[in-house]
């Protein structure tokens, strides 16, 4: 098996994994996600299914995989750093407001609640862990698969 076939995968296992632990934290810890934090785990599962379509023997599908990875990462990223600025400016706020209306819209929302329902509060301080916030932790990954998908669409390319 290729590295980046065994990258892929690991990559596509570990974002799933993420979406269990804020499940977790949800259902567990009592730890109610804001929109923002839902747009993260849409973020997650779109990484996961961008990496297995990437698995694919044809390069199209390669490319596609990577590039749906890559949209996912990115956004995801801008999604982490925004919550970021908002739990360092508490004077912001985002519950109740256009952004939570659109998430819990969605239908996903419906069809799986406890996934997709967005019902926190995205400036709520959560005590570190191993001592990053959530947002940070959600960043710190983001910008690892995107490496990683950066490093599996271009492997291989020779300049022309």
């Amino acid at each position: 098996m290729k590295k980046s076939s065994i990258a892929l995968i690991l990559m596509a296992i570990a974002s799933l994994s993420l979406v269990g632990v804020a499940l977790y934290f949800q259902q567990v810890e009592r730890m109610l996600p804001c929109p923002l934090c839902v747009i993260q785990r849409y973020a997650f599962i779109l990484i996961a299914i961008g990496s297995l379509i990437a698995l694919k023997d044809s390069p199209l599908a390669r490319k596609l995989g990577c590039c749906l990875g890559l949209y996912a990462s990115i956004t995801g990223a801008g999604v982490a750093l925004h919550q970021l600025y908002v739990i360092a400016h508490p004077d912001i706020k985002c519950g109740i407001d256009p952004v939570q209306v659109a998430v819990n819209n969605l239908p996903f929302a419906d069809w799986l609640p406890t996934v997709f329902y967005a019902e926190g509060m995205c400036g709520t301080p959560y005590d570190p862990i191993l001592g990053l916030s959530i947002p940070q932790w959600s960043l710190s990954w983001m910008v690892m698969f995107t490496l990683v998908l950066l490093v599996v669409l271009f492997k291989g390319r020779r300049p022309s």
